[in-house]
């Protein structure tokens, strides 16, 4: 979803395509011999709960578990993060629920490119795979390329970015018709409130062009989003972070069965 990082959060958050959360520093013993607290490989291992899994705007599932395992390559000219993740829900809501609880498998791999003409600009691509929880209804895969561009106003972070399905057509998204798209954009702001934690603010809108489905009504400005994240540093390589959000979902053909959605989750990163 930074295909986001967003959430972006988006949540940003989030979006499977999340930044490097490590941190290291160092500890003196004595005045002439300090010695690093720790060392950062590059590694890091994230779980967590939230109560509603929402994909790209659309909430699938209910009270889904996940885990992420990634690791940063930084002995090439930029940063190439390649990933992991797994999520498993437990409760399916319309139009998903006659197939079950949803599970989803995602292979991620990233670039950070940074201060290119001001702007941070991270190119992703995600294969995703989804199994549902009826035997007799087959599993899909489908890929996703992603470009998500931030830069610094002073008083907040903008970001904008864009993802598009490939080979959605043979998937259950985009039925009937060609690859699909999402935008999104927003700005995010952090408050610090101590040495260990911040708050961040994260807040936008979505528009899906033929994404989920290839059916008038279809591309249309399709969710806001609004999340508040708390990540607590509670040593040097260990992250807690709780979150609250809400989805808005804009009444159109594709999402008016849904409702808007008041979301949240808890998640402990581990660098390494």
């Amino acid at each position: 979803m930074k295909f986001r990082t967003v959430i972006a959060i988006s949540f940003a958050t989030a979006s499977v395509w999340a930044g490097d959360s490590g941190w290291s520093g160092k500890a003196p013993i004595t005045e002439k011999a300090p010695i690093e607290e720790c060392y950062d490989l590059g590694g890091e291992i994230s779980a967590g709960y939230r109560t509603d899994y929402i994909l790209h705007g659309l909430r699938v599932d209910r009270d889904a578990v996940w885990v992420d395992v990634n690791y940063t390559f930084t002995d090439f000219y930029f940063p190439i993060r390649f990933g992991a993740a797994h999520t498993s829900g437990t409760d399916a809501v319309f139009p998903f629920d006659f197939i079950g609880p949803i599970d989803t498998t995602d292979v991620y791999l990233a670039a950070d490119f940074e201060n290119v003409a001001g702007f941070d600009v991270t190119v992703g691509y995600l294969h995703r795979f989804l199994n549902f929880g009826l035997p007799f209804i087959e599993g899909i895969n489908y890929g996703e390329l992603s470009l998500d561009i931030r830069r610094d106003l002073g008083f907040a972070t903008f970001f904008v970015g864009s993802t598009v399905g490939l080979n959605s057509m043979d998937s259950f998204f985009a039925a009937g018709g060609g690859d699909g798209w999402l935008y999104r954009a927003g700005l995010e702001k952090e408050i610090p409130l101590c040495d260990a934690a911040s708050l961040y603010l994260t807040g936008g809108v979505g528009y899906h062009d033929n994404f989920f489905y290839d059916i008038p009504g279809s591309s249309d400005w399709s969710h806001y989003f609004l999340t508040a994240s708390l990540p607590i540093q509670l040593n040097c390589r260990t992250t807690l972070t709780p979150y609250i959000g809400y989805n808005g979902v804009q009444q159109w053909d594709v999402y008016s069965p849904q409702g808007d959605a008041l979301h949240g989750g808890v998640s402990l990163s581990v660098s390494f």
